[in-house]
């Protein structure tokens, strides 16, 4: 008999032909706006390490991974005819090789930002992520200046100045959020009074609509379906604020105290939205319930900051349970925690990872560290059960993993590295 490849897939009992169950990671938090992947990864971390594909150097930013038709798109910070700025480049997914680089903007970040932080100096950077879709990229910079590039070229389609045009109000920090695109249109915040909410199309960027008078904050929005009803959730200084896409008419409202910045997204489960925030804030769900055409958002639990509180990482939900980074400042120390979702309940906590990222993917938790250690722990309530490591970045690595086609690609403010991740092939005679 002829010797045939054939992939042994983590938990599934048997062999099965080789198959590739392989995605797109198109935008932050990946193709669903939620941190987790469909794909099936290795799990049996070799001792030597995993293999490299490829690894370079990037200059400052805490811009996550946009990975699709065969790039890999991030933000970083470099000199641009005699400048700083802000620059998004297209890397080879295959190689790293750069492609093309677009600058964006001035790079500076009034009222603070990560240099000349006791203890925690790593460079700073773009916090935004660009999105990718239909062979366009799109990028919202620190200055809340949104733009469509080309994703082949990086050349400008179409740009909207939301300062300029919209009246925007930029925040302490500058913008941290990432274009959300549902549908036809683009998603963004941080315009002025009857206009902080705001839609364009995606195509030639003219303004779908605009509306509400939130001030924003660091956090991008999502889109979900809810009781069958789509809708985009902004986590602005008002609370939760979720919206009819193509109206951005207001389905519901759940109010959560703001002090200085929040920066986690929303995350929903069924009927439950919990959202956090650091500074003393502290943690909530709330409950959608709906009569007739009208939503009603009602809280369900409250926890103060010094139990649970996200700083500006975004948790990941799987079977009715949280697991994130949580805890506000504590570079390199901050724990791992699982947090039943509809009790505010810990579940287990773990310390020693810092304000990094997770994402969830074959019902594990791929954790990257702020100093960056690559983690994959089980997505259990039961406790905290590690089933590998290894420090793949050096620099600080304050964003999430992303996950395309059994890989993994991760970054800090001084390099990326891309990690094969598929699950391992055998022979069989």
């Amino acid at each position: 008999m002829k010797t045939r490849t054939i992939f042994l897939l983590g938990s599934i009992t048997g062999l099965l032909t080789l198959s590739s169950q392989g995605e797109d990671w198109m935008q932050y938090r990946g193709p669903n706006h939620n941190g987790a992947s469909s794909e099936q990864i290795l799990k049996a971390w070799p001792s030597s390490g995993l293999r490299q594909l490829w690894k370079t150097p990037l200059t400052d930013g805490f811009s996550g991974f946009t990975v699709g038709q065969g790039k890999a798109f991030t933000l970083v910070a470099r000199e641009v005819e005699g400048a700083r700025q802000e620059v998004c480049v297209a890397l080879d997914a295959n190689t790293g090789k750069e492609l093309w680089a677009a600058p964006l903007g001035i790079a500076k970040y009034d009222g603070g930002g990560n240099r000349g932080v006791p203890g925690n100096d790593g460079g700073d950077g773009p916090r935004s992520t660009p999105s990718l879709e239909g062979g366009l990229v799109y990028t919202l910079s620190s200055r809340l200046v949104l733009k469509c590039l080309e994703a082949g070229s990086g050349k400008e389609v179409w740009a909207k100045d939301l300062m300029k045009e919209h009246g925007g109000r930029n925040i302490t920090w500058q913008s941290a959020a990432s274009p959300l695109i549902d549908g036809d249109l683009v998603f963004v915040m941080g315009g002025g009074p009857g206009q902080s909410l705001l839609a364009f199309d995606k195509t030639d960027g003219h303004l779908v609509w605009k509306g509400e008078d939130d001030k924003m904050t660091h956090s991008t929005p999502v889109a979900t379906t809810i009781l069958g009803t789509r809708q985009v959730i902004f986590f602005t200084q008002s609370g939760l604020v979720s919206v009819e896409p193509k109206t951005g008419a207001v389905l519901w409202r759940h109010p959560f105290k703001y002090a200085t910045s929040t920066a986690m997204s929303p995350i929903v489960s069924g009927d439950m939205v919990y959202c956090s925030a650091g500074y003393g804030v502290g943690s909530s769900a709330c409950e959608i319930t709906k009569e007739g055409n009208q939503f009603t958002a009602t809280e369900m639990w409250f926890q103060p900051a010094n139990v649970i509180n996200n700083h500006w990482s975004t948790p990941v939900c799987a079977d009715g349970f949280l697991y994130g980074l949580f805890g506000h400042g504590e570079f390199g120390k901050a724990p791992l925690k699982c947090v039943e979702l509809a009790t505010g309940k810990v579940m287990w906590s773990k310390p020693g990872f810092g304000p990094g990222g997770c994402t969830l993917v074959d019902g594990h938790v791929v954790v990257l560290s702020d100093a960056g250690d690559l983690v994959l722990v089980k997505a259990t309530s039961e406790a905290y059960t590690e089933v590998a490591r290894e420090h793949v970045l050096d620099g600080k690595c304050w964003n999430s993993a992303s996950i395309s086609n059994g890989r993994i690609y991760a970054r800090s403010t001084k390099e990326g590295v891309c990690l094969d991740v598929a699950p391992k092939r055998v022979a069989v005679k």
